[in-house]
């Protein structure tokens, strides 16, 4: 079952176009959606939270449509942007009280648990938390409802590796409890080689791929070698590919091909999200000097 079903959507602006013909995010799992600043993340999950109007076709979220349930489906979704959107002057626990009362699903229990977890001063205007206890007091506010769906953009951006690893771990946490389904939008994509299931790729407003994670990175892999070794034939099995002066290198996504092709020949190192997203969307050409 699909969490998110998108089908023929698009969105245009004067200088961007978002295209999505077809997309699905899988019911209880953490899907990353990754792709360069710019490439569309953040337009789509407006579309999805019905902050902009699509110019044509149509999202459901557990199966329904934002124009005829929008108030029963926001009950059960979670959004945790690069920006709060909380007033900077009022306190934590006046935000607590404002936010709490319109969620039917609302855990206390949860939210002070939390809250006394992670130190949170709730005496202490938001303005006045460090970068990681706004982000941590995000998450947590947005997790307390028990949402169903969390959309997550950017959560880690400008976070110290430990206010990082904090965000990770509350999320493995709720992935283990409940069946909850997360939309990670980032382009820190190291977090997701620990945490995500399913992984899109998202480009200049058009879909990519959209795959399992594990059998992406097991059949990929960064090969290096010698020019001399790059034919009009060989060329073709690359994702992506730079050649400088002293070599080449290239993702291949389909590690046994590579192997076949070039044998002991070259160099076979594991290739990361990262290495995928930026050889898959580099836009340079393909000699450098």
């Amino acid at each position: 079952m699909n969490t998110i079903s998108i089908r023929g959507l698009v969105k245009k602006y004067p200088t961007f176009e978002l295209n999505i013909p077809s997309l699905d995010i899988p019911q209880g799992y953490i899907t990353g959606f990754v792709g360069r600043n710019g490439a569309g993340k953040t337009t789509t999950i407006r579309l999805i939270m019905d902050m902009i109007a699509p110019d044509r076709g149509e999202i459901r979220i557990f199966g329904k449509t934002m124009a005829q349930n929008g108030r029963e489906i926001k009950q059960d979704i979670g959004l945790v942007g690069d920006v709060s959107g909380y007033i900077g002057q009022c306190k934590v626990s006046q935000i607590h009280d404002m936010i709490a009362p319109f969620y039917h699903n609302w855990d206390e229990d949860l939210y002070q648990r939390y809250i006394k977890r992670f130190e949170i001063p709730q005496n202490n205007k938001v303005m006045k938390l460090s970068k990681g206890q706004n982000k941590l007091f995000y998450l947590i506010m947005a997790l307390s409802h028990r949402p169903k769906l969390l959309i997550l953009d950017e959560p880690t951006a400008n976070l110290d590796p430990v206010a990082r690893a904090e965000i990770l771990d509350i999320l493995k946490e709720r992935m283990a409890d409940e069946e909850m389904t997360i939309l990670y939008s980032t382009h820190i994509t190291s977090d997701l080689e620990h945490a995500g299931d399913y992984l899109i790729l998202i480009d200049q407003g058009q879909l990519v791929f959209t795959q399992e994670k594990d059998s992406l990175l097991e059949n990929s892999c960064i090969v290096k070698g010698d020019n001399s070794l790059i034919t009009p034939d060989t060329r073709g099995i690359f994702t992506g590919l730079v050649q400088t002066g002293v070599g080449f290198r290239g993702l291949c996504r389909d590690a046994a091909l590579a192997r076949e092709t070039f044998g002991q020949e070259v160099v076979y190192d594991p290739a990361t999200i990262e290495d995928i997203m930026v050889y898959t969307t580099r836009r340079d050409e393909p000699w450098e000097n």
